[in-house]
């Protein structure tokens, strides 16, 4: 949740607009003058001006001008550049990309680190620039060494661009290798039995992970063949205490919850109470999206497959949660607009994966209410039958006995217990991920996925056509990742790895499968940082399995290091507690329609920003385009960032996700 409020945070440069008020970046000095370029009707290989290659997406612009080739997104506001430069080092690479660009590089450098080397480069180094939230941009930089030929990459993007459009931005980056480099490949080859020693060499992987990341507890499972042959736990479960995680360890395992609602759909296919095919107003007939087209063309299927146009929009229930019920979660769906044309782009939509939960608990439970309906749904069609005891949405049994609490790093980068409030917002749409579990009971359900279908006891639980119906490609995250109902499948190194992540406050964590392979694993984890040994362990898993090429140590160890100096790095710029002298000119409360009353109180030296579900100290920014900044910085309910502003004479705040706006004007 919070990386999603945090891609909001981006750029506004100097003029004489007013603070709240968005403007275009500047023209690129190479607009009067540009080369001719060439719309793309379909995802084409392409390669930069010495040959590198990469894949540039359909619908958007390309053009070359000397050494630089320019892809531009269809919103005519977004950029990406791949220049080719001889330059002595990193730095001086970019600097010669930007003038090749044509625009100048504004914006100061927030950060600048080394990557380790990796698909073909020998040297890699990242580069961030710090913008102000107003322009609503992300720009970065990143310099690729193959011998003593530089490819550079400007990233000059919208944040609405860089969300919607996320997967055809990975189509660019996903394959972007030095010429006649191959990218190691493990399709046809056999995966090693997971023996103690391969064990131990995956244990050591997130041991140390833990310590480079700051992750107090991690606990992990691992089914080969049928047959688990790992599952423990490493840490503790809450810092400062010695209780260890283990296998039994609850967790909040978050948008996992979505393939394990998709399965309860799967049997209802089988029972034929409905079908992939149905139209979601035939089980739901007050379902209604913000577009009538769209509403229309919604078959079940759809409701979870990130395919509708439908952008993420999670404000209203990261602040609207407070007596909400399942069918008010629906409701709101009426007032949400596809950005993209339906099937056409990857847009992750919470609110619409509680719809598909919801729509199969009606159809088993008619007369309960909608969450009511889907809770007995889950336990009766995917709980009880797997075995998964422990598996459960109701918190306060969760939060009891072994469980493992929340953590994340504190406004100075330290690990502290984390706030829970968050994490109870999610409970209205918890289709789309509220469950709690542990690494026995998601084990359950990752040997049913590689059993086709079956238990372990060999009887049938549900079809392989329904089950694996879930898997299929329903729309592109990039060249090598499709995603299904609830599922991604990853072919980046030629074989398929079933899987999907979850994260909220203070817990990340991933399952995994490889079904042509006979093995799966599970990855939870209790701190923000966490995410950083979800992703790599995927990678780590590989190479222990097809004896690869050691790229996943070194890879956590890197973006753990960049993770720590971004966050250092935002820091400087705050100013905690919030300037009083700013903060004493605030109204107490303040009103948005969408997403109800957030109020500002004093607490001692402290500004604390209250939105009834939650609330949090905030720290104050002064931005580069003179706007002020309000960020709430309490641990589970950091990152939020509302831009002080004016509205008609009335006291303002602005709030931003990517691809939304929401102004809270002074309440009389």
């Amino acid at each position: 949740m919070n990386r999603v409020v945090l891609a909001a945070l981006y750029l506004a440069l100097l003029s004489p607009l007013s603070a709240c008020e968005s403007q275009s970046p500047p023209e690129s000095k190479l607009a009067s003058a540009a080369p001719e370029s060439e719309k793309l009707a379909a995802d084409t290989p392409r390669t930069t001006a010495d040959g590198n290659r990469f894949v540039a997406p359909r619908d958007w612009s390309i053009r070359t001008s000397g050494p630089a080739v320019i892809l531009e997104a269809p919103e005519g506001d977004s950029h990406i550049a791949l220049i080719d430069v001889r330059a002595k080092d990193a730095d001086a690479a970019v600097d010669a990309a930007w003038a090749a660009y044509g625009k100048d590089a504004t914006w100061p450098l927030k950060l600048a680190t080394d990557r380790p080397p990796r698909d073909g480069w020998e040297q890699i180094r990242n580069y961030e620039y710090e913008t102000s939230p107003n322009e609503q941009r992300i720009v970065s930089a990143g310099a690729r060494r193959r011998g003593a030929q530089w490819t550079v990459t400007i990233f000059d993007v919208s944040n609405r661009v860089a969300e919607k459009r996320g997967g055809q931005i990975a189509l660019i980056f996903d394959r972007l290798l030095p010429k006649g480099y191959e990218r190691e490949s493990f399709a046809g080859e056999q995966a090693h039995r997971l023996d103690a020693a391969r064990i131990a060499a995956l244990g050591e992987f997130v041991e140390t992970a833990q310590k480079e990341s700051g992750v107090p507890g991690v606990a992990v499972g691992l089914v080969q063949n049928g047959e688990v042959v790992f599952e423990g736990g490493f840490g503790v479960r809450e810092l400062g205490k010695p209780d260890p995680v283990d296998a039994d360890t609850l967790f909040m395992i978050a948008s996992n919850t979505k393939a394990m609602t998709t399965l309860m759909l799967a049997r209802l296919v089988d029972d034929e109470k409905l079908d992939w095919d149905t139209p979601v107003t035939k089980v739901l007939p007050d379902f209604e999206l913000g577009d009538a087209d769209t509403t229309r063309q919604v078959l079940v299927k759809h409701l979870i497959c990130a395919c509708t146009g439908l952008p993420r929009q999670d404000m209203e229930w990261l602040f609207q949660s407070e007596g909400i019920t399942a069918a008010m979660t629906l409701q709101t769906l009426a007032t949400m607009q596809p950005t993209t044309k339906f099937g056409e782009l990857f847009q992750y939509s919470n609110p619409m994966a509680a719809a598909a939960g919801y729509a199969g608990g009606h159809v088993l439970y008619p007369d309960r209410e909608l969450g009511a309906a889907y809770d007995a749904a889950m336990q009766s069609q995917v709980f009880d039958p797997l075995g998964m005891t422990a598996t459960t949405f109701d918190y306060d049994r969760a939060q009891q006995g072994n469980y493992a609490k929340p953590h994340g790093p504190n406004v100075e980068g330290e690990p502290v217990i984390a706030s829970m409030d968050i994490n109870y917002t999610v409970i209205p749409a918890r289709p789309a991920g509220a469950a709690w579990s542990n690494v026995r009971d998601v084990l359950r359900y990752v040997q049913m996925e590689l059993a086709n279908g079956r238990l372990s006891d060999g009887e049938r639980y549900v079809s392989e056509e329904a089950l694996r119906a879930r898997h299929e490609p329903q729309v592109a995250m990039g060249n090598d990742e499709t995603y299904g109902m609830g599922l991604m499948v990853d072919r980046t190194y030629g074989v398929p790895v079933v899987h999907h992540g979850g994260d909220l406050a203070g817990y990340h964590s991933d399952m995994m499968w490889l079904p042509e392979h006979g093995v799966g694993a599970v990855v939870l984890t209790n701190a923000d940082p966490g995410w950083l040994i979800r992703g790599a362990f995927r990678r780590r898993l590989l190479e222990v399995l097809f004896d690869g090429k050691p790229e996943a140590a070194a890879e956590v160890a890197s973006q753990a290091t960049q993770y720590k100096a971004n966050r250092a790095a935002e820091r400087k710029r705050l100013v905690v507690p919030a300037a009083a002298a700013e903060t004493g000119k605030l109204a107490s409360r303040y009103v948005n329609p969408a997403l109800g009353e957030v109020t500002v109180r004093r607490d001692g030296m402290a500004t604390v920003l209250d939105a009834g579900e939650w609330h949090s100290d905030v720290a104050s920014r002064k931005n580069d385009d003179g706007s002020l900044s309000l960020v709430t910085i309490t641990p589970g309910v950091n990152g939020f960032e509302f831009v002080v502003a004016d509205e008609d004479g009335q006291r303002a705040l602005v709030l931003r996700d990517a691809q939304h706006e929401y102004r809270f004007i002074e309440a009389k």
